[in-house]
């Protein structure tokens, strides 16, 4: 330390004192992350550059030049690109919600709180994941609405998925991103069984112009699974394919997602399925082997092919925690018989571990009494013992 005090001008704490201003409101979770942290990584190497002559020979300089090397390396940053401002305690990015919701120190030394995100999910027959944390499996046949906010639309349309069974899939998502002003004009994206395009309907995979694009498509498999990442609203959604049938993934500023009329109530996401459309209504669950759905003189075997045994086996393969994820694998195979909502499950938790915000709220147990299961504990309890029921007398 007394070395470098020595050299009163040689520049490098400022750099690195920029350097952590530019980064410190960073959250590694956002979708923008490595594009900001690279700004600002080439922001301190000019800076560093600048102070060459003047810092010869001080070690802290030396030390940070090929830290900053490393961590370009490490984040796959070009050395050619924007840098972050100059002057980090005013700048932002008007088409980055990270950027104008960032924590910043008062005067009086108070501090605004940072964002809080939240997740909504759905996949299956279908299970709905809400931005409160409830755990619903409902019927809601037909195009119903998951978000319609003043920043967001999504509707997805659900068909039967066996006869005789209430039970639905996803066949058809439609997202509605709506124009904000100079970030992005309107953007609507549709998908549909075996049609899941990487770019919105009217050809254009991008909202915004040239670097300050606020709004991607992504394509990680073809025609099997998408992002899409909206920096303007701080929104990232996941759309896959498994089988016949779609999930979905939404993670998005709570401020945001409450940004609405009240003509816009009727919103899966916000409020759950109407207490009409909720299969688990009142703890139980018709499955597809009791009473009528199941014709005189027929096998005793489920006409899924599972019983819970095999269900339950077939889950843990991918699912080693019997959690609510678990527990809907399970129902699912009993009702359908389809393998592929076995991979419904386990991506949807996968997406749970993306993109929920708590790391403790990822897995909901069914017997915990709490964590917002309410009565979708005892539905699945009550599933349990039908099924323990249901195979001692077949």
């Amino acid at each position: 330390l007394g070395h470098c005090q020595l050299h009163t001008s040689c520049g490098i704490q400022k750099c690195t004192t920029d350097f952590v201003s530019f980064t410190s409101h960073l959250n590694a979770a956002l979708e923008d992350f490595d594009l900001e942290f690279c700004k600002a990584l080439r922001a301190y190497s000019v800076c560093t550059y600048r102070n060459s002559k003047v810092c010869r020979g001080n070690l802290v300089y030396h030390s940070a030049v090929l830290g900053i090397g490393d961590l370009m390396t490490q984040r796959n940053c070009t050395k050619d690109g924007p840098t972050s401002s100059t002057n980090p305690e005013t700048s932002h990015d008007p088409c980055s919600y990270s950027g104008h919701t960032e924590v910043r120190e008062h005067p009086r030394g108070e501090k605004t709180p940072p964002p809080t995100y939240l997740f909504c999910g759905l996949f299956g027959d279908p299970h709905l994941r809400t931005f409160k944390d409830h755990f619903q499996t409902c019927k809601v046949e037909g195009a119903w609405p998951l978000i319609d906010n003043n920043y967001l639309s999504v509707q997805v349309t659900n068909v039967p998925v066996v006869p005789g069974s209430s039970a639905t899939a996803t066949n058809k998502i439609t997202i509605i991103f709506k124009s904000y002003q100079d970030c992005t004009d309107q953007k609507v994206y549709q998908a549909m069984t075996d049609d899941l395009p990487a770019a919105f309907v009217d050809g254009t995979t991008s909202g915004g112009d040239g670097d300050s694009r606020s709004l991607d498509i992504v394509e990680k498999v073809s025609g099997r699974y998408i992002e899409m990442h909206a920096r303007h609203i701080g929104t990232t959604v996941y759309i896959r394919q498994l089988g016949r049938y779609l999930t979905l993934a939404i993670r998005m500023p709570r401020e945001l997602a409450m940004a609405h009329e009240e003509s816009q109530d009727l919103q899966l996401c916000l409020n759950g399925c109407p207490a009409s459309e909720r299969i688990d209504q009142s703890g139980l669950l018709p499955l597809p082997v009791l009473g009528k759905t199941l014709p005189r003189g027929a096998a005793a075997r489920p006409p899924s092919g599972y019983t819970l045994e095999t269900a339950t086996s077939k889950c843990h393969e991918s699912m080693l925690v019997k959690d609510i994820y678990f527990h809907s694998c399970v129902f699912d195979l009993l009702t359908t018989g389809d393998a592929n909502f076995t991979a419904a499950a386990h991506s949807a938790l996968q997406d749970v571990e993306a993109l929920h915000p708590s790391k403790e709220h990822w897995h909901i147990f069914p017997r915990s009494g709490g964590g917002g299961v309410g009565r979708d504990s005892e539905f699945f309890v009550s599933l349990g013992l039908l099924c323990l029921v249901l195979v001692a007398y077949l």
